[in-house]
């Protein structure tokens, strides 16, 4: 029976281009493995990663299909991330149960089972995880993309935030799109069917069904100016504390239930503004697939 190491930490899936940014989050290293940062297991929550491996362990094989044996005996689901050995893992993959890689039909509503991760540190040693914090594999999503529709891309990390959430605007829902130009958002929404007041200093490039339009300051607009809503969303490039600060309005009004935005870095991220949101009662923070250089917070109804 191979003898499987536990790890004590956690393994940190890094974000190409923003390592640093996870590494001042985690602190020192017990050892970096490619893209994969195996730190201390940090009680606050980790931000900057495109995957947490949460139950890591190392164990030692002889054989392709001794390691696959290890992972298929656990459960079926498993991503692999190699940054060595890539022929062996490829071979150990193929003996895995398929994980289809096909870009995926927005909406779309991803099983609940878990996802695994697995690498390979050497011919003969293996790490995983049967349990990770994305539940996409690596962290990824591809979606089937509209390449006629939307005057923009930023529709796909709505997308991806929607699909995270598990729930979706529905038909009649009535949102607020702010910083809402060119109008991926907007178009976004309108084809779940829902009621946007899209607000922006700019135009849309969009004129579509069930968008409404308000040239207007979005953060001089306060939650009395709109009333009720079903959903907030922002995209608006302004400083994290900026956000922060108009989005307590809205929570302190009782005005809105379901909350979107994106939390845009301008230098150094403002990590005491991050963690201000991630306090908020039924609330996440995390970096999709689909963001740069900034991060995505949301609340949905309880």
């Amino acid at each position: 029976m191979n003898a499987i190491e536990l790890l004590d930490g956690r393994v940190y899936h890094g974000i190409k281009g923003f390592e640093k940014h996870l590494i001042a989050e985690i602190g020192s290293c017990k050892a970096v493995w490619g893209n994969l940062y195996y730190g201390n297991k940090i009680e606050s929550p980790v931000f900057w990663n495109q995957n947490i491996w949460l139950n890591p362990f190392i164990v030692q094989f002889t054989s392709i299909s001794e390691a696959a044996n290890i992972l298929r005996g656990m459960q079926r689901n498993w991503s692999q991330e190699f940054f060595t050995e890539f022929r062996r893992g490829a071979l150990i993959q193929a003996k895995l149960p398929p994980i289809s890689s096909k870009p995926k039909t927005f909406p779309w509503l991803f099983p609940e089972s878990k996802m695994g991760a697995w690498s390979l540190i050497d011919a003969n040693t293996m790490i995983a995880s049967s349990e990770c914090s994305s539940p996409f594999p690596s962290g990824v999503i591809e979606f089937e993309e509209d390449k006629l529709g939307p005057p923009s891309r930023a529709y796909l990390k709505l997308w991806e935030a929607l699909v995270r959430a598990r729930v979706f605007p529905k038909a009649g829902d009535r949102c607020l799109d702010l910083g809402a130009s060119p109008g991926g958002w907007s178009w976004a929404l309108a084809k779940l069917g829902a009621n946007v007041i899209a607000v922006d200093r700019s135009p849309l490039e969009i004129d579509m069904p069930g968008i409404t339009f308000i040239k207007h300051d979005a953060f001089t607009l306060k939650p009395s100016d709109i009333g009720n809503i079903d959903w907030l969303f922002c995209d608006v490039v302004c400083y994290p504390p900026k956000l922060y600060e108009y989005i307590t309005k809205w929570l302190d009004s009782g005005l809105c239930d379901n909350f979107m935005c994106t939390i845009k870095m301008q230098g150094e991220p403002d990590m005491e503004a991050v963690r201000c949101f991630a306090s908020i009662p039924n609330s996440k923070v995390v970096h999709l697939y689909h963001n740069k250089h900034e991060l995505t917070w949301s609340r949905q109804r309880v």
